[in-house]
């Protein structure tokens, strides 16, 4: 199984994703790279990584896609770019999966310039894992940010295709899934929001999952759900929510066990339980936002990601791909816009 991986633009540099790519190789033997970036560096930080360069095809690619970048800059001058290439490699069958740690809204538009949106898909999305009390550990939540505004048929295509992510992310036979809103009342949220809640349950069936109804923000980490569908402004603003008060939690805890004599020696007792605690929230072990809805699978790792957390996505990538989940997704969403045509087909009948 091959993965493209864009080495440049993240905080770390190249040598924590050529580290992070090391990582993810020592732990499976059925992975091969194809790594993008400035060849004569990445060589030399190859070569420091013993059997890596085994594994590694190296491709040109001087230029470099920077965190300040615009996407609309990036559209007209991001040919020659690792990012680019990156996605050029999976556009052109050399590679099942492209992981990139590089600015987000370059990627996504990158992605839909050259891998083009799957067939019915209006918008992309991007869907993150949010740690729960599921048997899995993690519940997904999409769209968390690839576009602000969602109708009521993307909100139907995003469960399809959540759905079809937890199923071959996590095995997930039947996910369960949920539509945030503010309240569980039907009565209750934007019009958009009561449309996708009547239109949802008439894809679960043949879809394979069970529609929960609507849920609240309490239940992004609850065991009533698998599968969050919201729009990308209020995905987002959860998400970086959720990230800042896990920070703020773990500073207030290194604060307290650190207060006093008793503090410390209380923390040195409980240090098996936090570091149980600490691996369990751990962002690294779910870092990589995947980008659903493109004719190829693309994995955004968060820029600042350690070797860990570069392992971690492209970990996601290769599972994805061994699962045949691109094919998987495709035909899902065909299947929402069969079932939305016969919807819309029964409601003209019945007006006329």
């Amino acid at each position: 199984m091959v993965i493209s991986v864009d080495a440049m633009g993240g905080d770390r540099g190249p040598a924590t994703v050529i580290a992070g790519m090391a990582e993810s190789a020592g732990r499976n033997p059925d992975i091969r790279f194809i790594v993008h970036g400035p060849q004569a560096e990445l060589e030399r930080l190859i070569a420091r990584r013993g059997d890596l360069a085994r594994r590694c095809d190296i491709r040109d690619a001087a230029g470099v896609v920077t965190m300040d970048d615009k996407p609309s800059q990036v559209l007209r001058k991001g040919e020659g770019t690792s990012m680019w290439s990156a996605l050029e490699s999976v556009r052109r069958g050399e590679a099942t999966a492209t992981v990139s740690c590089g600015n987000t809204g370059a990627l996504m538009a990158l992605s839909m310039l050259r891998l083009r949106k799957l067939p019915g898909v209006n918008r992309p999305a991007i869907a993150c894992l949010w740690p729960s009390r599921n048997p899995q550990g993690f519940n997904v939540m999409l769209d968390v940010g690839a576009d602000i505004r969602a109708d009521a048929q993307d909100l139907l295509t995003y469960a399809l295709m959540g759905a079809s992510y937890a199923r071959n992310g996590f095995g997930l036979e039947r996910p369960r899934v949920g539509l945030l809103n503010v309240g569980t009342e039907e009565h209750k949220g934007r019009p958009e929001l009561k449309q996708a809640h009547e239109l949802i349950p008439t894809t679960a069936q043949a879809a394979n999952f069970d529609y929960v109804g609507f849920v609240e923000g309490g239940d992004l980490p609850s065991a009533r759900v698998d599968v969050i569908v919201t729009d990308g402004f209020t995905g987002n603003v959860a998400l970086k929510t959720g990230e800042g008060t896990a920070k703020l939690v773990g500073e207030l805890l290194k604060e307290a066990f650190g207060k006093s004599v008793m503090s410390r020696f209380a923390a040195l007792l409980a240090m098996g339980s936090l570091k149980r605690l600490q691996k369990r929230i751990d962002p690294r072990r779910v870092n990589g936002g995947v980008f659903l809805g493109l004719n190829g699978t693309v994995v955004k790792s968060h820029g600042s990601a350690d070797a860990t957390g570069v392992s971690a996505a492209i970990k996601l990538a290769f599972r994805l791909a061994q699962s045949g989940f691109q094919d998987r997704l495709a035909a899902r969403v065909a299947q929402s816009v069969a079932a939305a045509g016969q919807i819309n087909g029964s409601k003209e009948s019945e007006a006329s």
